[in-house]
């Protein structure tokens, strides 16, 4: 049955796209964080003296962002997202022996951060295109 107005084509036409190809959610948004939330950045670094309570800090660090050196840690969450995490890391770290920081970086200043040397890249790879 062909549409019945133009405003009515247009809209058939906007969708068109969407419906042949739905969105799959990524990785991370499996993990429960959404797609397009206003997030925070946030650079975690950790000092833990006991191997098992590091493997389970880098584990829990893991699923909440990308690890940029042995013990530093890129992170992009929403404010509550981050507060689970923190509450998380703080779970697993003894406060008399570890040592846990968080720096937040404003959004303006974000962009302007400065890198040099082999730095690995925050975005995780979604796909290769050859």
């Amino acid at each position: 049955m062909p549409p019945a107005t133009l405003q009515d084509e247009l809209s058939w036409r906007d969708g068109w796209w969407h419906e042949a190809f739905p969105r799959l959610a990524n990785a991370s948004e499996r993990r429960g964080h959404p797609r397009g939330a206003k997030t925070m950045y946030v650079i975690i670094a950790y000092d833990i003296c006991e191997p098992k309570r590091l493997r389970k800090s880098a584990a829990c660090c893991l699923d909440f962002g990308v690890r940029v050196q042995k013990s530093v840690f890129e992170c992009r969450l929403p404010a509550d997202r981050f507060e689970l995490f923190w509450k998380r890391l703080c779970e697993i770290a003894d406060p008399a022996e570890d040592k846990l920081v968080a720096y937040p970086i404003h959004g303006a200043h974000a962009a302007s951060i400065r890198t040099f040397g082999t730095m690995v890249c925050s975005e995780q790879v979604v796909a290769y295109i050859f």
